[in-house]
């Protein structure tokens, strides 16, 4: 924040005045003092200080609370001077990386493939992977990149991945980052949006490293709302010594603190704080959204209870109905309400038993509040399909598909699969609701390498002797089976203990043949020059929308020889564990 550099060495003069508030006897001509012997004198002598002014006297109370906000305030003036060379959150030795992962790369060739991946839909096996590369503590790429970008690919990965309980993890372990400011209002604002002021303060608890003026702001309402007022005060007394002025804010503070009775009824939907402000400080407050409104004050609106109710809007008010679709599909309003709209329309019997030619006959919303009503009174399989077809056809038709999602899901739920016409097959399948899948449990065949006991040793750390004996036995078995092939799946599992050190006899040898993985040239070329987190991203690429065990045994077969080459051991374990065994 452009206004806490009043506490740099370049505005010297501005640090003494404060210090001098709180009664440090420092003497212009002197080398001011270490800022921490500073707050331990602070520490020592926290009681009520009386200070002279010409004009008049301030009485201002330290508690240990404003102790540590000047502690965080001073932190976070210092910022530029606690430069990081390492930026993440796992540290490398739990996936058998080291510090250099990118330290090889070129970072126009990082950006290009993080591009590519980024237009993706990633499946949950790539996005592991991917999380692994970018979150992994380690040293930046020297070429064609600066630190900042190559951080800002951390960051972007965390907003797009939207996990705030990871990006709060993220933001603890790295609250010294110079870089942070964008998560961190990434992450108020999304709490905040959601009406969620609770949890959004609470990240001040853990983080005060920051240079944002708005997240200033946003820590001043917290510290009000906590009634810590006299923190709130210092804050807001060192934000006013800037060089911007925010009246709005101002006039909402003094508010918010009794300094005046009314707060002005302006308001500014530039930001969510600023929207919630106008909200908090007006209890005549009413707003009207519009095609124009932003998102995250749609979801303000919805989540506060201030959207209107659907029992109160007009059904001859074609501009707010469509409003009002238009927001559902962008998932600002909630499916429920917009189908209780439906509901409300009349229509005589005749439109109701010819729905199939009567809706074209009216306008696309009346059609589709037709459509939604024949269809919730129907018990017909066939013509639940049928109805929720069309229904489903005239929301693509004007671009608002996604307002029928979660009810066409619920409505198909009461259709018999094996009662399904082939014509409605794929729409049948693509919509309906896929109940979330018990995890499977891996079946033991000693029969087949690859789905042996074997696998247990991937599980956790095995002892080497134990894996070749048992390895053995079962080669000597197999072996016996004339009419035995070796998969190449067998071959991923056999591969994997070699590079481990696992020692196979040599009788066996003929059995099958290794080193056959076929790594694409690409990929070797990086392997070569040790880009390890390159070689990352590009199985991430590779894996892309599909989950690992969906994969072609030629590509599990190279990706887990990269792996073993690597010696990266954790990830390839988990690759195996989804691929190998045979589960019911």
């Amino acid at each position: 924040m452009k206004i806490l550099k009043l506490l740099n060495s370049k505005n010297l003069s501005i640090f003494i005045l404060i210090f001098l508030l709180f009664s440090f006897n420092l003497k212009a001509e002197d080398e001011p003092e270490d800022i921490w012997d500073l707050e331990k004198k602070l520490e020592k002598d926290s009681s009520s200080k009386i200070l002279d002014d010409d004009s008049s006297k301030i009485d201002i109370e330290l508690e240990n609370s404003n102790l540590n906000s000047i502690s965080s305030i001073i932190d976070s003036n210092i910022l530029e001077d606690n430069k990081i060379n390492i930026v993440g959150l796992y540290d490398p030795e739990e996936n058998g990386l080291n510090m250099d992962l990118w330290i090889n790369s070129d970072g126009q060739e990082i950006k290009l493939i993080l591009d590519n991946i980024n237009k993706m839909s990633l499946s949950k096996d790539a996005q592991e992977i991917l999380e692994v590369a970018l979150l992994t503590n380690s040293y930046f790429p020297e070429k064609n990149i600066t630190e900042e970008d190559f951080i800002n690919f951390k960051l972007n990965y965390l907003i797009n991945n939207n996990d705030l309980s990871l990006i709060k993890k993220y933001l603890i372990k790295n609250e010294k980052s110079i870089y942070n400011s964008k998560l961190i209002k990434f992450y108020l604002n999304s709490f905040l949006q959601n009406s969620d002021l609770e949890n959004a303060c609470k990240i001040f608890e853990e983080v005060n490293y920051f240079e944002d003026e708005y997240i200033n702001k946003f820590k001043i309402y917290c510290l009000i709302n906590a009634n810590k007022r006299e923190e709130a005060q210092l804050l807001f007394d060192l934000y006013s010594e800037g060089d911007s002025k925010d009246e709005f804010f101002e006039n909402k503070f003094n508010f918010l603190m009794n300094y005046i009775e009314k707060a002005d009824g302006n308001i500014l939907e530039d930001n969510i704080l600023n929207f919630h402000l106008s909200h908090r400080t007006n209890l005549e407050f009413t707003y009207q959204p519009n095609n124009n409104t932003p998102d995250f004050i749609w979801k303000y609106l919805s989540s506060s209870n201030l959207l209107e109710n659907i029992d109160a809007i007009d059904l001859e008010d074609v501009e707010k109905i469509s409003l009002i679709e238009l927001a559902t599909h962008e998932k600002n309003y909630e499916e429920k309400e917009l189908f209780e709209l439906y509901k409300r329309f009349q229509f005589n019997i005749n439109q109701l038993l010819n729905v199939k030619d009567s809706y074209k006959l009216l306008k696309n919303h009346e059609g589709r509040a037709l459509l939604y009503q024949r269809l919730i009174l129907t018990e017909d399989e066939i013509q639940i399909l049928d109805l929720s077809y069309k229904l489903k056809e005239s929301f693509i038709k004007d671009n608002i598909e996604n307002a029928f999602n979660i009810e066409l899901k619920r409505v198909l739920l009461k259709v018999n699969q094996e009662q399904v016409p082939s014509n409605f097959s794929s729409f049948y399948n693509d919509n309906l609701i896929n109940e979330p899948l018990k995890k499977n449990n891996i079946k033991i065949n000693n029969k087949i390498i690859h789905q042996s006991k074997l696998l247990k040793y991937f599980e956790e750390q095995y002892d080497i002797e134990k894996v070749e004996n048992d390895l053995n036995k079962l080669l000597k078995s197999i072996k016996k089976n004339k009419d035995y092939i070796v998969s190449t799946k067998d071959l991923i599992l056999i591969e994997s203990f070699i590079s481990d050190g696992v020692e196979i006899s040599k009788k066996y040898n003929n059995m099958f043949e290794l080193g056959e993985s076929n790594i694409p040239t690409d990929i070797q070329l990086l392997l070569n020059n040790k880009e390890v987190g390159m070689i990352l991203l590009r199985l991430v690429k590779i894996i892309g929308e599909d989950d690992v065990e969906n994969l072609g045994s030629d590509s599990l077969h190279f990706m887990t020889g990269i792996l073993n080459e690597l010696n990266l051991d954790q990830i390839r374990n988990n690759l195996l564990l989804k691929v190998l065994p045979l589960k019911i």
